[in-house]
């Protein structure tokens, strides 16, 4: 499915197309080297194969591993039988004969809500939206690193750099709103796999992910340098004459072509942006709801806010990421260390989805929660006090988007090392979300290097029994 978008060579989309003064997003630069000359407008609004269940997707990425048998998989057997022995024919990364210990969950599960899906005391405020999730106990992933898993996660492929999911939904649907990136990514430090989580790889440049980071300026240079509205114009009218000219005489150029058009995004972006961060107009109700203090600016209960603000701006895919590659869920050493972790992002999230459901916003839109892979509901010794990395099976939920409400998917096995019923790989994940979105992963696709790649390489399979 190659999109050939159209080109308004009018004065006002020459001067929008460029901006005086330094680049005014960092990274902004490299986001559109890849723009094909020939797509001048890869932006531009495009028709879904079918109708959509979904307009945008929030996609809440918890890095470094949640243990789904302390969170959203309750294992009655597994406390059951602690301290016992297990064989296992792999441990982290290595084949071979293993007799592990199975290790009890430190947090206890309770059924909720009118459906009665079992979350454990890690999430209580997550816990009290489960009429509105979809739990599915059954992921799959094909990589015990980070690295590798966090990509695959992402964009399909564990071993090489693909199109991020946001960046394909981008290319594949285009933007409602040209004031703001298509898809932005929220995320305090750097993840695992760093800039590829957003990256749009071989796909046109405009559609990778725009980075802000959370502070006192999340996106550097948003104000307009030139001391008058009139100056900047004139400014703009030299800068649009001057690569105008350039580009006619350097048409296969791609890396110009993709700089002009990192501007117009640039210069949008001045005139909205700003908007969507001043939280000031945000009522007490709302910001309690979240978990916000008045006058903060960073944290998940900000992140998770101002992906609302963006929802209600017209961006198409916003990804929230929690921490970055340290500090993260990655429990080998202990257990507890989920507890703050959860406390952190546990009443943001369901602010958020409390949020777009009394806001009518949740019914078209795709709310999505997971994690790269679990982790082993066994260690290698009696008294471990961690678990280690585990992507044979794991959790993870969508809520709102045409997704059914209040139920579960999928089964792990009695103690929660494999997969027992309804398996939902990466693939099928990714897939089922662009079937939410209108699109089918299988017309989804870019040719590069004479073959034609898609988000779900050469799998994938919508998960039916899960859309309402």
């Amino acid at each position: 499915m190659n999109f050939i978008p159209s080109y308004d060579p009018s004065r006002r989309g020459m001067l929008r197309s460029m901006i005086g003064g330094s680049l005014i997003l960092p990274g902004i630069a490299s986001q559109l080297l890849a723009e094909d000359s020939r797509s001048l407008d890869p932006l531009a609004p495009k028709p879904t194969h079918f109708p959509a269940k979904a307009k945008r997707v929030i996609f809440l990425y918890m890095s470094g591993g949640v243990s789904h048998v302390d969170s959203f998989d309750p294992k009655p057997k597994l406390l059951a039988d602690a301290g016992k022995t297990v064989p296992v024919n792999e441990f982290q990364g290595r084949k071979g004969d293993f007799n592990m210990f199975l290790k009890a969950p430190q947090w206890k599960f309770q059924p909720h809500g009118q459906c009665g899906t079992e979350v454990s005391e890690l999430f209580p405020h997550m816990a009290q939206c489960v009429d509105d999730l979809c739990v599915i106990r059954s992921m799959k992933s094909d990589h015990t690193n980070h690295y590798e898993a966090t990509l695959g996660i992402h964009t399909g492929s564990f071993t090489f750099a693909r199109p991020s999911i946001g960046s394909w939904l981008s290319y594949g649907l285009g933007t409602v709103n040209r004031n703001l990136p298509s898809f932005v990514v929220i995320a305090p430090q750097s993840p695992y796999a760093g800039g590829q989580v957003w990256g749009s790889d071989f796909l046109p440049g405009s559609h990778q992910g725009t980075l802000v980071v959370p502070g006192a300026t999340p996106v550097a240079n948003i104000g307009r340098r030139a001391p008058s509205l009139r100056l900047q114009e004139l400014e703009l009218e030299a800068i649009a004459r001057m690569n105008q000219e350039h580009l006619v005489a350097r048409a296969d150029d791609p890396a110009l072509a993709a700089r002009m058009k990192s501007f117009e995004t640039a210069f949008g972006m001045q005139a909205e942006m700003p908007e969507i961060f001043d939280l000031s107009k945000e009522d007490d109700q709302t910001l309690a709801m979240y978990g916000l203090e008045r006058g903060s600016t960073s944290g998940f209960a900000w992140q998770c806010l101002v992906a609302r603000r963006m929802a209600e701006h017209g961006v198409r895919f916003i990804e929230l990421i929690d921490v970055g590659s340290s500090s993260n869920w990655d429990a080998h050493g202990d257990m507890m260390t989920h507890a703050p972790l959860a406390k952190n992002v546990d009443q943001p999230i369901a602010g958020l989805l409390k949020d777009l459901k009394r806001r009518g916003m949740l019914e078209d839109t795709l709310v999505v929660w997971t994690t790269e892979f679990g982790r082993t509901p066994f260690n290698s010794g009696a008294g471990a006090a961690g678990r280690e990395h585990h992507h044979w099976v794991f959790s993870s939920w969508m809520a709102g988007g045409g997704v059914k409400p209040g139920m579960t998917y999928g089964e792990s096995d009695e103690y929660g090392i494999d997969v027992a019923k309804d398996e939902v790989h990466v693939h099928d994940f990714h897939a089922t979300i662009l079937h939410l979105m209108g699109l089918n992963h299988e017309r989804l696709t870019y040719r590069h290097t004479g073959r034609d790649y898609r988000l779900t390489d050469v799998a994938g399979r919508v998960i039916h029994d899960i859309l309402a």
